[in-house]
């Protein structure tokens, strides 16, 4: 990672140039072309130029001053232990300021902020998915990712804790492509391809991917391999672009997720109801063990976005269309989830969504860029349910034979944004981006907020720079996780839940500070430091309440979060590395929305006591360095968290922590090139080396589910040809 100082992405740009030696065959042909020539030889330069030209356009769209960036390239995602294999949720590990979680997606926490992580693709940005986007992104297809946190500017809004703007591949003017495949432990398989190319005006880039394991969630057991833990998962994403002239394009970018998952088993549990002729609570027998349950998940997420991007001298503006759909369906045991649970819920989940956004910049003269923009979206949400429950008496099962409740319900809601900032340079060392937003939300709540905006890039010295922000934010609660069940309509039976009493959801507010310094001590050695705090009312949290991996929100009254972000990078001409370390907290105080989730002594003792929330980790470090010689690249990286909360027996909720851990990865990597099949790259990866047994969770604690345990150590051998 390398940080530059300077104005525009003040203060902390770390990309991952020390990982920048010798790239791919593959990733080679996608950067720097052959010589272009369309088939009739006649010149291609110009699309290429007229490509560079447009996407920095694109880029200017989004101011950085004032704000923290962290940027990830294909360099350093090649330095992963997978490679382009690696989960994006994974990548994103490696920056400052990240920490994992589990909850059966591969989750990750942005300053101790529960989800609340904004993509964008291109310059656009996407609708949330129920299965999380996150996972649906196919590393193999980012070109580039700048990773922004701090005090935003006015044009990031809605999700704030952290935006990930991806820029992807595109095609090349020498037509090509690569295609591969990884194996590993657990019965990991995952072929690959990507193709691109250009033919006249008309430019494309195109990838798909299957995998197939037999881990796909954590295990809620140490042991290597889980049971009834199977996963199947494909994805493909095209980009195809069109150039009407040397300022304008037209591009068409789509996505698709197509995931299936079988829930892992905990065997030996006691069941903990009666079911006519197979089981009996009181004696502790059941036909079915916990070991033999077959739950499983299937999820689906597809996008389509069409845009149009034009640069007319000063002027800049791309504006876009989008729908995107997803589908989470979890299937119970039918007879398991009754005898141990008492509730066997079928749900189905879905969301659609459609919408359109614009933005603009505009050069005043050389002291003012203003920019300025619109979003509006349409999102309906279903949530069917058919739950077998059993009737109870005073709480305590009355009959044995279960019973079926049809609970399903759907909303339409409705997202408006607008913003207006002015990037004005003040002096030359000296930046200031002031603006303001406006959000509106209409859906299981009527909500809006106008948002304040400041960002000061000052650079003290040369190589030297320091910002400050301020931002007001506004987060409505995800619409499409917040489905409102009938509480009524589950009395008397063994889904009651203890607290009859669950109000909607409130859309977050809060007041953010952040300050941060970085400073190139010279051309090998970069620190940065980086201090926030955020004051929140109606603080959002989501939280894991029954078998399927949905995650429910909820609001606290009042929170805050606080931080530092630590960072280092150094750059050698063959060797390089990296460290981060952060330290962070954050509290809630008094449920006051989805209070049903919860024991009426949580909810009384939480009424009264600031408490950590549960994705709450104290210290969380990273690094990484790397080391190589002709085409062959020797790197490793190491992740250390402090421990997520739990709640002891007896004792507070989130007032504990699970045990510290530290995982080690390593790969090996070599390149044949101009081989007569193409460009060859070869790789060995050791994942978790030492093979350390951590818990993620251990199911105790506020909105914690389940346990679950990290992966254990895993050999992956790949191999890819470029042509």
């Amino acid at each position: 990672m390398q940080h530059t100082p300077q104005l525009r992405t003040l203060p902390l740009l770390l990309a991952a140039a020390f990982y920048a030696h010798h790239a791919s065959a593959a990733d080679d042909a996608a950067a720097s072309p052959a010589a272009p020539a369309n088939a009739d030889g006649s010149p291609m330069q110009q699309v290429e130029v007229t490509a560079a030209h447009l996407k920095s356009a694109r880029i200017d769209l989004s101011p950085n001053v004032g704000t923290t960036v962290y940027s990830i390239d294909r360099h350093m995602i090649e330095q992963l232990g997978r490679g382009d294999n690696t989960p994006f949720n994974e990548v994103l590990l490696r920056l400052p300021g990240v920490s994992q979680d589990s909850k059966g997606s591969g989750s990750i926490h942005v300053r101790d902020d529960h989800a609340n992580v904004q993509y964008r693709v291109n310059g656009v940005q996407l609708p949330e998915s129920i299965s999380g986007f996150g996972q649906s992104i196919d590393t193999r297809f980012v070109q580039q990712t700048d990773f922004i946190t701090g005090a935003l500017p006015a044009q990031f809004g809605l999700r704030t804790s952290g935006i990930v703007d991806i820029q992807t591949k595109e095609g090349t003017v020498k037509s090509g492509g690569r295609v591969g495949v990884l194996v590993g432990g657990n019965d990991y398989v995952e072929p690959s391809a990507e193709f691109f190319g250009t033919q006249g005006a008309f430019n494309y880039y195109l990838s798909g991917s299957y995998l197939s394991n037999a881990q796909g969630i954590e295990n809620p057991l140490p042991a290597r391999s889980a049971l009834h833990d199977r996963t199947k998962q494909s994805k493909s994403f095209g980009a195809l672009s069109w150039f009407l002239d040397d300022q304008t394009r037209l591009g068409l970018m789509f996505g698709t997720y197509n995931g299936r998952f079988q829930i892992p088993n905990n065997p030996d549990q006691a069941p903990g109801f009666s079911l006519t002729g197979q089981s009996d609570a009181a004696t502790g027998i059941s036909k079915l063990p916990s070991s033999q349950l077959n739950e499983n998940q299937r999820e689906v997420n597809r996008f389509l976005v069409l845009s149009l991007q034009k640069s007319v001298g000063d002027l800049n503006y791309q504006v876009s269309a989008f729908h995107q759909y997803s589908e989470l369906h979890y299937m119970p045991d039918a007879l398991g989830d009754l005898i141990y649970n008492g509730v066997a819920s079928d749900t189905l989940r879905s969301n659609s969504a459609s919408g359109a956004q614009f933005d603009a910049s505009y050069k005043l003269n050389a002291g003012h860029t203003v920019r300025a923009g619109l979003a509006y979206s349409r999102q309906t949400t279903h949530s069917d349910n058919a739950v077998a429950v059993f009737d109870t008496v005073d709480g305590a099962q009355s009959g044995t034979d279960p019973r079926t409740i049809i609970d399903n319900s759907s909303k339409t809601g409705k997202l408006s944004s607008f913003y207006l900032q002015d990037e004005w340079h003040i002096a030359a060392p000296l930046t200031l981006n002031y603006g303001v937003r406006f959000d509106k939300v209409s859906a299981f709540v009527d909500e809006q907020q106008w948002s304040p905006r400041v960002n000061l890039a000052y650079q003290v010295a040369k190589g030297t720079a320091l910002h400050a922000g301020y931002s007001r934010y506004f987060t409505p609660p995800p619409q499409e996780l917040a489905a409102q069940s009938s509480i009524d309509k589950y009395a008397n039976t063994s889904n009651a839940p203890q607290v009859p009493v669950s109000d909607n959801v409130k859309a977050e507010r809060a007041n953010y500070y952040d300050i941060g310094l970085s400073h190139q001590f010279n051309e090998q050695l970069t620190v940065t430091a980086d201090a926030y705090y955020k004051k929140i009312r109606n603080m959002l949290d989501e939280g894991q309440f029954g078998q399927a991996l949905i995650l429910s929100p909820f609001n606290y009254d009042r929170g805050y979060a606080k931080g530092l972000e630590l960072s280092a990078v150094y750059n050698q001409s063959n060797w390089g590395g990296f460290l981060n370390l952060t330290t962070q907290q954050a509290k809630g105080q008094n449920i006051v929305s989805g209070q049903s989730l919860f024991g009426p002594d949580e909810l009384a003792y939480i009424a009264n006591h600031y408490i950590y929330v549960d994705h709450d980790q104290t210290y969380t470090i990273s690094g990484g360095a790397h080391y190589h010689w002709g085409e062959t690249k020797l790197s490793g990286d190491f992740l250390y968290g402090s421990g997520l909360r739990m709640t002891p027996d007896g004792a507070a909720p989130n007032s504990g922590t699970l045990p510290h851990y530290t995982t080690v990865n390593l790969s090996l990597t070599h390149n044949w090139k101009n081989t007569p099949i193409g460009n060859v790259e070869g790789r060995l990866a050791l994942v978790n080396a030492f093979d350390k047994s951590y818990l993620l969770r251990d199911g105790s604690g506020v909105g914690v589910g389940a346990p679950q345990y990290g992966a254990r150590r895993t050999l992956y051998a790949g191999l890819s040809v470029g042509f």
